[in-house]
């Protein structure tokens, strides 16, 4: 065997009476292409095996509608753009959300990993930051996140259980949830 070799295959079987859509690539390389000189004195042989990479890619459901065939065929279209309201810009309500994170979060990260004064901190740090956000009329969750870890590093996570990010991350993940509650 002295070169490449590519084989595509495709196949349809019914899974519980639906399409099921199988679709194969195989690309076998010779073993002789893997040897290579590593130095002008030292040479590396592989063994005489074949490689065999293969791909396969299965489709449950045939899509069902228009707006379902679209996502498919653009994946960036199934990224939801997540923000907040409008009317937690206003400070007043501002400082009424932010308030509730910060109750939220300590609870949650007590109760998630075990209460520790870091949790105090993290939640004060996370509150504050995403109080300040609002007051910039930043609406855009990942924008939020990133600004939050990014402060939410000044604290020490020596003898904690959880970082910067994963504060950050819990942190948001808490306020999606308040507005899909809303």
């Amino acid at each position: 065997m002295n070169s490449l070799y590519y084989t595509r295959s495709m196949a349809v079987s019914y899974c519980n009476s639906i399409p099921c859509c199988t679709i194969s690539s195989t690309l076998t390389v010779p073993p002789s292409t893997f040897n290579f000189f590593i130095s002008s004195l030292l040479s590396k042989r592989t063994p005489n095996l074949s490689y065999t990479v293969l791909r396969s890619q299965c489709r449950s459901n045939p899509p069902r509608n228009k707006q379902e065939q679209q996502l498919e065929e653009d994946p960036d279209a199934q990224v939801q753009d997540l923000r907040v309201p409008d009317h937690w810009l206003i400070p007043t309500r501002a400082l009424e959300e932010s308030e509730w994170l910060r109750v939220t979060l300590h609870k949650w990260l007590d109760d998630e990993y075990c209460p520790e004064a870091t949790n105090v901190e993290i939640s004060k740090v996370a509150a504050h930051s995403f109080y300040t956000s609002l007051l910039e009329k930043k609406t855009d969750l990942g924008e939020i996140l990133l600004k939050m870890a990014k402060e939410l590093e000044s604290i020490s996570y020596q003898e904690s259980f959880h970082g910067a990010f994963s504060s950050a991350n819990a942190a948001v993940n808490l306020i999606v949830q308040r507005i899909e509650q809303a």
